[in-house]
């Protein structure tokens, strides 16, 4: 099981950015995957996560209506659209899954397989 994560970089407040969580190794529509960010100084958080038990999704309050959790099963990809940023999403993100997992959870403890995250920065 390998997830590769991309997509970050620099962007302005206000700006958008789309993560990508590649999978090799498993198909990932079979399992739950779930974004999460850390922040220096702060702990882990959960982001998004999007089930493959019935294709139900999870956001953080903080991402509400800004960010997009989606999936293109053809190729094995999951993505984090990201819409009106602000310098407080700044973090590393990362993509989780785990082979025992269906249902969305919005904690890393119930993820152990990771990416090895994307760093993103909010500033003008």
């Amino acid at each position: 099981v390998q997830l590769q994560a991309s997509g970050g970089g620099l962007v302005q407040p206000g700006g958008s950015l789309r993560l990508s969580c590649a999978a090799s190794g498993f198909t990932l529509d079979y399992y739950a995957i779930g974004w999460f960010r850390q922040a220096p100084g702060k702990e882990r958080e959960g982001v998004s996560c999007l089930s493959s038990s019935d294709g139900s999704t999870y956001y953080a309050d903080s991402v509400k209506g800004r960010f997009t959790i989606s999936r293109d099963n053809a190729k094995n990809t999951v993505y984090l659209q990201m819409n009106s940023l602000k310098p407080e999403d700044t973090a590393i993100y990362y993509c989780a899954t785990d082979s025992l997992r269906l249902a969305c959870s919005s904690s890393s403890y119930d993820f152990d397989s990771w990416g090895q995250g994307t760093l993103v920065t909010v500033s003008s």
